[in-house]
């Protein structure tokens, strides 16, 4: 009987948690605080948060890989989808379903904004040259100021696959903190005055323009940057689903029941990736701090160019709308609209920085296949 207890007793997964596995527990308990307590992005952070702990949980072996006639873990499985790069091209499907590039294509000088928010993910990737990364490994580092959980997945997957749990986490937790991160910086690069300005209603944009919008920008991207076809194809064709006219049960699939459950099989697997011994190690906490800088350089670089702009324009465009040229869709356009209201209640720009946010979307795809073409 004695031994019968001894057994059992080793066969639990307390007999094997170290302090590495409590501290990724913690971590990821604090992940479940900020999605449930606080409503940071939900839908992404639980399943991540709730994938990690699982990961962490001894002797569980949800990340076991399959071998021969042994199975693998379930979220081993899951992960296929990741390492592959299946998923994120479907969620980004799913957000071109979701996605109304009316504002841009009403004001194409968005498009600029949403270019210069990318800087972010350059200067990042000389940041973690410095430090001693990978040339590979800065490129799939420095897409996380792109603020595109999707596109950095695809892009680690592809480039540097051993650090697509820190990348994903990183990339993932700030997003989520977007609201927070932003308005201190977008307040520190304007005056008063900058931010208080109204800017004029956006022209009305035509059925045919939105159709053939999404076409004209697959065949031109492709061909300047074939690597970038798989995430800017398969955006625009979940725009084209919405936008023409005789899709409408692909384009609600595709926006709804089908980004849904990728989003929770992506979620968790990338969660999962995290485990103690890939999480904990110094490469980690670099990867953590040239996530901050990249977001940082990514809003103020939007930030300034929507200045000079203002300055060219004879004060008609309001800086604030620069911040979201940043890929976080819509998060980043409402964090524009929130900041705009608190200085002018009457203020609505929510409509205008959706451009450069939509054009973030283009643009943090065009720069993944910039690094695909240069390391890949």
């Amino acid at each position: 009987m004695q031994q019968v207890i001894i057994n059992f007793l080793n066969s639990t997964g307390f007999s094997a948690f170290t302090w590495q596995h409590g501290i990724m527990i913690l971590i990821s308990l604090v992940l479940l605080y900020l999605a449930i307590g606080k409503g940071f992005e939900p839908l992404l952070l639980v399943p991540i948060a709730f994938g990690m702990m699982l990961t962490n949980l001894p002797l569980a072996e949800m990340m076991k890989a399959h071998s021969g006639h042994d199975p693998g873990g379930l979220l081993w499985y899951f992960y296929q989808g990741d390492e592959l790069g299946i998923f994120p091209p479907i969620i980004f499907m799913g957000v071109g379903a979701m996605t109304d590039f009316g504002p841009l294509i009403a004001n194409p000088k968005s498009l600029l904004l949403g270019a210069a928010a990318q800087f972010g993910i350059f200067t990042t990737f000389l940041g973690a040259i410095l430090l001693n990364f990978t040339a590979k490994q800065a490129g799939a580092i420095g897409i996380i100021g792109g603020a595109d959980g999707p596109t950095a997945i695809f892009l680690a997957s592809k480039l540097a696959p051993e650090l697509l749990g820190a990348i994903a986490v990183a990339a993932y937790s700030y997003m989520a903190l977007v609201p927070i991160i932003q308005p201190p910086i977008m307040k520190a690069l304007t005056t008063k005055k900058e931010r208080v300005i109204k800017m004029d209603q956006l022209r009305p944009v035509s059925k045919k323009e939105k159709v053939i919008f999404p076409i004209m920008v697959t065949i031109v991207v492709s061909l300047i940057l074939p690597p970038a076809a798989t995430l800017i194809g398969m955006l625009m064709l979940g725009n084209l689903f919405k936008e023409c006219g005789v899709t409408n049960r692909l384009s609600d699939t595709a926006a709804n029941a089908l980004i849904n459950i990728v989003t929770i099989f992506l979620g968790t697997s990338v969660g999962a990736s995290a485990t103690a011994e890939n999480f904990l190690t110094p490469e980690t906490i670099k990867i953590i701090v040239l996530g901050v800088l990249a977001f940082a350089v990514g809003t103020a670089a939007g930030v300034l160019l929507a200045k000079l702009m203002n300055k060219l324009s004879g004060g008609t465009i309001n800086p604030l709308i620069g911040s979201a040229g940043v890929s976080a869709v819509p998060m980043a356009a409402r964090v524009s609209q929130t900041v705009g209201q608190k200085e002018n209640p009457s203020n609505f720009l929510l409509m205008h920085a959706m451009g450069p946010n939509v054009a973030g979307v283009i643009g943090s795809a065009v720069a993944a296949g910039v690094m695909l073409s240069l390391f890949g």
